[in-house]
């Protein structure tokens, strides 16, 4: 969902100037590509590789994190889709491989919609490719930025594919952590959960300090200064802000692998998921 830019940090963003880049930086990590590394794919780039394996050399357990927060989404899909949504807007999307919205979604309802935005060239490509088999209609995938949320709202592709006067899942998982508060982190989701239709749900999870050591919380986001966008830990109150006035359904806000489990939890998952997850509806 990030853009490319210099190690030195992003360029400033004015709502509705904001251009998704037009050449794709291989030079430089982008998150995205790192969590592609992360879940065994083969999407990424020699840097993507380098500042994944500094993760890895830091948090042995990262690849289990970057498992259990795909098996996060897929049960929050499942529980969307058994509340009665087939409308879903993925923000931040990363590439689009095993366990993805659209594959858990169409599993268990093949008449759901799936709109997936990301700003990285080369996961809008992979997708596209990826979901080419998928029925006309019910899955888009847009080349947009999570910060410029204007511009995902009056994208024709997602008047298209979403109608806004019904229930919408608004998936911003493992992504809002890369927007800084000074790029509007709340006033964005505050705007795309404004123009939802009551029943929808907002879908998140989001790295923390709360579960790391000090040490461990400084060098990540060290590492992921060097990559297309900074890394923002946020404490439990600041991530809950971002529900507004949203209704958490049970068990709430909590650490990523205990939202509503299925089976036993991994050994070592204390650990490998130093993130809150939570669901909530809007009533």
């Amino acid at each position: 969902m990030q853009d490319e830019m210099t190690p030195g940090g992003p360029p400033s963003i004015v709502a509705g100037e904001w251009q998704p880049p037009a050449e794709l930086n291989t030079g430089i990590p982008h998150p995205a590509r790192m969590y592609d590394y992360y879940l065994g794919g083969k999407d990424h780039f020699p840097a993507d590789r380098e500042a994944a394996e500094k993760i890895i050399a830091l948090m042995p357990d990262a690849r289990l994190g970057a498992r259990i927060n795909r098996e996060f989404l897929g049960r929050a899909v499942e529980f969307a889709v058994g509340s009665g949504i087939r409308q879903f807007l993925d923000i931040g999307t990363g590439i689009p491989a095993m366990g993805s919205t659209s594959e858990v979604a169409h599993r268990v309802a093949p008449d759901a919609r799936v709109v997936y935005v990301d700003n990285d060239p080369i996961v809008l490509t992979h997708a596209r490719a990826l979901l080419a088999h998928h029925p006309a209609g019910h899955t888009t995938v847009l080349h947009a930025d999570l910060r410029d949320p204007a511009a995902i709202l009056a994208d024709p592709g997602l008047k298209q594919a979403i109608d806004l006067s019904r229930p919408v899942a608004l998936m911003l998982v493992a992504v809002l952590h890369f927007v800084r508060d000074e790029e509007g982190a709340a006033e964005t989701v505050a705007q795309l959960r404004d123009v939802l239709a009551p029943g929808s749900m907002l879908i998140l999870s989001h790295g923390t300090q709360d579960l790391m050591t000090p040490q461990a919380a400084e060098e990540t986001t060290r590492i992921y200064r060097g990559a297309s966008s900074p890394l923002v830990l946020r404490a439990r109150a600041e991530v809950e802000k971002f529900f507004g006035d949203f209704e958490l359904v049970d068990p709430g806000l909590v650490q990523l692998p205990l939202w509503r489990p299925q089976g036993q939890l991994p050994q070592g998952w204390q650990e490998a998921a130093p993130a809150y997850a939570g669901v909530a509806v809007k009533r």
